[in-house]
């Protein structure tokens, strides 16, 4: 005789249990097949930015105070904990995505904001001679969130080749970074043209085509920077400014003296004076922030977790065999790390100033939110079945892009 299911006289089971049930099995296997160590990484991440912000908001709240609007102290550290929350719950949602799932969602971000930088130039609003926003009842910089979907567009059109080597997905892939690049250059953001260029250089060396393919590519580069020079007056004075030390790097030669003014072991939270005199101490110039109280030693531990963090994707792929994951997780973790990393360089009086932010750190709002959507996807991208043993990639197994 059969006997009836707990709470259930009939041995049918509600169906809101077999909801939680269903649920629960979900949550269990995402847990499994995901990237474990990235995602404590970037929570870690997460938890300095809350903490750097709460340290710079002070600075940047009496510099946008006005007669009219008394910002409080830790006016950026409240709306930051809220930005946070929403690009948690982005990150979470996008890292349940399946692989498919992820690549659909990626390429279809691509698409609409690559729509979003030709409507810019026309109905964008400006801000500091940029015109850089789409105000749709909040302000979105399409090229943020560019960056969650370009790396997975990207890789997509590259593994094109493995199923058609007839397919010129080099030739399509060089035009659409010709495309990117003129619409980021009509704005003008310099910034975002070279870390694209950086990480479309990065995937289609990957990818495996020929050295000389790649030195054209280099060549086309180097002319576009001279064209740049030669053409974009802001792109010019910071070159310049960089290489001579004129007035217009004094805000990054202050960026770099209020770093050390921390030493090893920093002047304490809350206690740095400098800061005050930083135009962007919650975002662009949170480095330096960190540096001035929290210590060089605190600076060192940050480069020291992004380097585990891009460490941690590189091993995650070395035994990957689908040539469309190698590409995307590299493109987007080379993105992630060029931009940390010239952010730190321009903190450090190494780099022209980008006014690029700090990546999961710096104060954002939308700018966090796509930080996090990218996070997401790459959980997604590279969630893998731990119980599926996999054969070591060869890049001998794509095919030879030289034809």
């Amino acid at each position: 005789m059969a006997t009836a299911a707990p709470g259930s006289a009939s041995g049918v089971q509600p169906a809101n249990v077999r909801y939680n049930r269903n649920r629960r099995g979900q949550l269990a296997i995402w847990w499994q097949e995901i990237d474990r160590t990235v995602l404590a990484i970037v929570l870690i991440l997460m938890g300095i930015g809350a903490v750097a912000v709460a340290a710079g908001s002070p600075a940047s709240a009496r510099r946008l105070s006005t007669a009219h609007e008394k910002l409080s102290q830790l006016h950026f550290f409240w709306l930051h904990l809220r930005w946070q929350f929403v690009g948690l719950c982005a990150m979470f949602w996008a890292s349940s995505l399946s692989k498919d799932s992820a690549r659909r969602v990626g390429i279809l971000i691509a698409a609409v904001m690559l729509v979003g930088l030709v409507l810019v130039p026309v109905i964008g609003s400006e801000v500091n001679g940029a015109r850089r926003w789409l105000k749709l009842g909040v302000s979105i910089q399409p090229s943020q969130f560019l960056g969650s979907g370009f790396p997975i567009l990207l890789a997509w059109i590259l593994s094109w080749r493995a199923r058609d080597p007839h397919i010129p997905v080099v030739a399509i892939c060089f035009c659409l970074m010709g495309l990117l690049g003129a619409l980021l250059m009509a704005q003008p953001d310099f910034g975002s043209t070279m870390l694209f260029s950086g990480t479309f250089f990065v995937m289609i060396l990957l990818a495996g085509i020929p050295l000389k393919r790649i030195g054209m590519f280099a060549g086309l580069g180097v002319a576009g920077i001279v064209l740049m020079y030669f053409t974009y007056d802001n792109g010019r004075n910071r070159i310049d400014s960089f290489l001579s030390g004129g007035n217009a790097f004094d805000q990054v030669d202050l960026a770099q003296r209020t770093l050390l003014n921390g030493g090893w072991f920093g002047q304490g939270f809350w206690m740095g004076a400098r800061k005050m005199a930083l135009p962007e101490a919650h975002t662009d110039y949170i480095f330096s922030v960190i540096g001035e109280e929290f210590g060089l030693i605190a600076c060192v531990v940050i480069v020291m977790i992004y380097l585990a963090l891009l460490t941690r994707v590189m091993l995650r792929l070395v035994d990957e065999e689908d040539l469309f994951t190698v590409l995307a997780a590299s493109g987007i973790a080379s993105q992630f790390g060029g931009q940390a990393f010239i952010n730190i360089l321009v903190n450090l009086q190494l780099f022209p100033s980008k006014g690029m932010t700090l990546p999961l750190i710096s104060y954002g709002g939308s700018s966090t939110v796509a930080m996090c959507m990218t996070v997401g996807l790459l959980l997604a991208i590279t969630r893998r079945n731990p119980f599926i043993k996999r054969e070591k990639f060869s890049l001998r197994a794509v095919g030879d892009f030289s034809s």
